[in-house]
């Protein structure tokens, strides 16, 4: 068990490829990505290592996707936060468009609807 948190922290190792090494079967994996001093193929920086705890249910969904589509994990969870990143920077865009309209507060809001009659 680990600590305050009362979850497990299972023992999952992947070398640089990906393939699994060692997994102790429990609810939450680990998966231990590698520093490199390589290039990223798909990107001129350097690779950056950390540990991501995933639900075990997302586990095997990304491993899955990994080999049905020959891509490492790590390039499937790069993929997936950047395409995050992108649709945060679309929202924050499209408040600061919104910047100039009129605010209502919540309690109005609710008020207003009920004015007209439509809760």
């Amino acid at each position: 068990m680990n600590g305050s948190s009362g979850l497990s922290t299972p023992s999952l190792i992947l070398n640089s490829t990906g393939h699994h090494l060692r997994d102790s079967s429990m609810a939450l994996k680990r998966l231990d990505a590698k520093t490199s001093s390589s290039h990223n193929a798909n990107m001129n920086t350097r690779t950056k290592r950390t540990t991501v705890y995933f639900d075990s249910g997302l586990y095997r969904a990304i491993r899955l996707k990994s080999a049905n589509t020959n891509r490492s994990v790590s390039d499937i969870v790069n993929e997936s936060l950047r395409e995050s990143l992108r649709e945060d920077q679309e929202d924050l865009a499209a408040f600061d468009e919104r910047a100039d309209e009129p605010n209502i507060s919540y309690e109005d809001f609710l008020a207003k609807l009920k004015a007209d009659g439509k809760i």
